[in-house]
């Protein structure tokens, strides 16, 4: 799954905006301002088999899961410039089927919208 396939997957969310604090290169991507996804070139330059840089997108994920995908596959690391313990980086080398990173953004985006105020879940369970 590359960058664009994933930008396209998170954006087709319900109620998502994309935002760009940190850097240009960062795309943060928010339900109700809270925070589900990043994604950003990775920051060691590296280029996959057709020579395209490797882009890494941070998720939100429960503490368990997280450590289990982490054994699971190795493009799966502590969350980069995160909370290592709640958040995962995805590598987007390729090594990780496209149904999987979307069940891991899924699961991101739902863990966030969880812990919103009821009003606010409601109105974000209607879009879907």
């Amino acid at each position: 799954m590359d960058q664009n396939t994933v930008h396209e997957y998170l954006v087709k969310k319900p109620l998502v905006q994309v935002t760009k604090p940190f850097a240009q290169e960062v795309d943060v991507y928010k339900v109700n301002h809270k925070m589900f996804a990043t994604l950003a070139l990775g920051n060691d330059g590296d280029v996959n088999d057709d020579g395209d840089l490797i882009w890494w997108l941070n998720l939100k994920c429960d503490p368990d899961e997280a450590l289990a995908l982490r054994d699971i596959f190795p493009a799966v690391i502590p969350g980069y410039h995160m909370n290592k313990r709640l958040w995962n980086t995805v590598i987007l080398d390729g090594s990780i089927p496209q149904g999987e990173i979307e069940r891991m953004i899924d699961n991101s985006f739902n863990l966030v919208v969880e812990n919103m105020p009821e009003k606010d879940r409601k109105v974000i369970e209607a879009h879907l």
